[in-house]
């Protein structure tokens, strides 16, 4: 894999790093297909039960690569506006349906797509000098890696506008009283938490998770009917796995449970 993505799992957890620190860990079209292909392999992984995705440096993700960017436009190049389904969509796809909790341990200043990549985790945790821009209108452009899906969910669709319209920065403490943030912490101690978030999620009941996960995601764009009836399709499915079956043993026997994610 590419030194711009690094990639490490112990105990279950495995720690993304965006590596382009003199960019801000912008996104080139070959830090962009790395993440692809890894999170697409991670997702493959059961032995990998929680995911961490972070940033080197000052920054967490600035976006997209502008300087790339502007290269290929001005060679009448299609990339650019094919980069949208054939990176930015699988990337967000690969976060918000991984069958495991993912962290993203925000270290820095999250703009463009890499705010979108942040409200795409399951858990926030975020240095306390970060700022989110969602900068997309400064540079003549919609929104795009999902974040008209997921951030008006996390702060309601007025919030949602007014940053996206406006495409001002928001310091971490103004994003956290909107409720998007899980934990705000000195920038030194993110990704420590993180990963020790991350650790506590990796012991737990996997095939559970990815059911809860597929259920509040579910229920977002469904009837309550509709929602009832996955829920019993979730259910079934957790409630096969042998982790359901040990935790109820170890409950009768007053006792605590292991978890082995299947």
């Amino acid at each position: 894999m590419a030194d711009v993505l690094l990639s490490e799992t112990a105990d279950g957890v495995s720690t993304l790093t965006l590596n382009r620190p003199e960019s801000m860990n912008s996104l080139s079209a070959e830090l962009k297909q790395a993440l692809v292909s890894e999170l697409q392999r991670i997702a493959a992984d059961p032995s990998v039960r929680a995911v961490v995705l972070t940033g080197t440096g000052r920054g967490f993700c600035v976006g997209q690569d502008l300087a790339e960017h502007a290269e290929l436009l001005q060679a009448d190049d299609p990339a650019p506006l094919s980069t949208v389904r054939e990176h930015y969509n699988p990337i967000t796809l690969a976060l918000t349906q991984m069958p495991k909790p993912v962290v993203a341990a925000v270290n820095g200043t999250a703009a463009g797509a890499g705010a979108s990549f942040a409200f795409a985790c399951d858990f926030r945790i975020v240095a306390e000098s970060a700022k989110f821009l969602l900068a997309f209108a400064n540079v003549g452009l919609g929104l795009d890696s999902g974040v008209s899906w997921t951030l008006p969910r996390l702060i309601g669709a007025g919030r949602a506008l007014e940053l996206a319209l406006l495409a001002q920065p928001i310091t971490a403490t103004e994003l956290n009283s909107y409720g998007a943030v899980n934990e705000l912490v000195p920038a030194a101690e993110v990704l420590p938490r993180a990963q020790a978030l991350a650790a506590r999620l990796a012991a737990g009941p996997t095939v559970a998770y990815a059911a809860i996960k597929q259920a509040i995601h579910f229920a977002g764009s469904h009837d309550l009917s509709d929602s009832l009836e996955n829920e019993a399709v979730q259910q079934a499915v957790a409630g096969a796995s042998q982790d359901h079956r040990s935790a109820v043993a170890a409950f009768v026997a007053k006792q605590q449970p292991s978890f082995t994610g299947r």
